[in-house]
């Protein structure tokens, strides 16, 4: 029969976690950036009765996607940095 202290569950030291509390805020603040780029994507659309020329802004098509891409990006980086030894 298996002993008491085989079956004893060990925590894991800080040190050992593979993320840091870094990494978490920057995945939050990349988070957040890409959800303010798809909030600048939205706006109304164009009907068969009726043409919206707002389809073709520059804050739709360009600065939305960008500030995305750019979230995208940073999310990447905060995943892939090494996390502090003190966290």
């Amino acid at each position: 029969m298996a002993s008491n202290k085989e079956n004893r569950i060990e925590r894991e030291n800080a040190s050992q976690f593979p993320l840091g509390k870094r990494n978490f805020l920057l995945m939050g603040a990349s988070a957040l950036l890409i959800v303010l780029g798809f909030l600048l994507m939205l706006g109304g659309s164009s009907t068969e009765a009726q043409f919206n020329p707002d389809i073709f802004s520059a804050r739709r098509i360009v600065v939305g996607p960008t500030i995305t891409f750019i979230g995208f990006i940073a999310l990447g980086v905060s995943i892939i940095l090494r996390p502090d030894k003190k966290d």
